[in-house]
């Protein structure tokens, strides 16, 4: 599938998905049991300080992407590993009022399920993110079935699982379905994957950690080389950067008090992914990403702060 290269804003991608599948997305990566702390201000080296508040939730970069859609009111597929714990049971029981079907999620014996351990500003709402993910939740070559991900009409990777996302996104561009992937590192092979997906959307240190250029937007536009799809950067409170029409262009994000930015950019995906299934313009699917981005920040957690779409609707209008 080639990508409409759009020349500006007010353009819609015209995508043609496949008819006939049985969910709108499948999504194709990681899942997390986060334990989250407020702290009053992010504390120095060799300190201690007082935690404000602290709670156990589920997140992950795709898993929250897929619940997002879900409460859109869109069919979706979670594609998955988790370890025999109580971890793993945590993050599977998170997926039950979702209404996100998890037929494909693997259960591996011996093995930790992801774990995050998220430190939140309470000033800023910011977050530092430290995470474990052991590579034995990744999928061997013959557990990954092409029909269970190509059965969707949009496939979502985060790249965690390189050499299975590299097969995922390659048996959906062979069969005509859109891959959109949300990367925040360099992974194995990372040149290879981004030329098999059609919508990059990666988060504001990726560009310069990919081409080793230290000025953002020229990292970007040297990004721009290595992806034929269509790219975009999230800024944080700053919004969002997209390629349109052979410039960059800023999209503002929406102004709130933050409580905890965490899951952020996966909301952004999931709203981005939304708008495309809609065929809204671009200028629409960036404003509708950054409210709900935004709107998103004003709970603790990954999906504590995802909202109904009538309101990201309502605050969508007013960027």
């Amino acid at each position: 599938m080639k990508i409409k290269q759009l020349e500006s804003p007010s353009d819609t991608f015209d995508l043609h998905f496949p008819e006939g599948k049985p969910f709108d997305v499948v999504g194709y990566g990681t899942n997390s049991v986060d334990y989250l702390c407020i702290v009053p201000e992010y504390p120095p080296l060799g300190s201690k300080t007082e935690i404000l508040h602290y709670e156990q939730l589920a997140g992950g970069q795709v898993a929250t992407t897929i619940a997002f859609l879900s409460r859109m009111g869109l069919r979706t597929k979670y594609i998955g590993k988790v370890g025999e714990d109580e971890l793993g049971r945590f993050s599977l029981s998170s997926f039950d009022s979702e209404l996100v079907d998890t037929a494909s999620v693997l259960v591996e014996r011996g093995v930790s399920s992801q774990v995050a351990f998220i430190i939140v500003d309470g000033k800023s709402g910011e977050r530092t993110v430290l995470s474990q993910r052991g590579i034995e939740l990744d999928f061997r070559y013959p557990e990954l079935a092409q029909d269970q991900v190509c059965s969707g009409r949009m496939l979502h990777l985060d790249g965690y699982d390189a050499a299975g996302s590299l097969r995922a996104a390659t048996w959906c561009r062979e069969k005509g379905i859109p891959v959109s992937i949300d990367l925040d590192r360099v992974v194995q092979d990372c040149s290879e994957l981004i030329n098999k997906v059609d919508f990059l959307i990666v988060s504001s240190n990726f560009p310069v950690e990919f081409s080793g250029i230290s000025d953002p937007v020229k990292a970007f536009q040297e990004l721009r080389n290595h992806c034929d799809g269509f790219l975009a950067v999230t800024l944080g409170a700053a919004g969002a950067m997209a390629w349109v029409g052979g410039r960059c262009l800023t999209f503002p994000g929406l102004q709130i008090k933050a409580v905890d930015t965490t899951g952020a950019g996966d909301v952004f995906h999931g709203a981005f992914i939304y708008g495309l299934l809609q065929n809204w313009s671009l200028e629409r699917i960036m404003k509708f990403g950054n409210a709900a981005a935004g709107l998103s920040c004003r709970r603790i957690g990954a999906r504590a702060g995802i909202r109904p779409l009538s309101e990201i609707l309502q605050h969508t209008s007013s960027l």
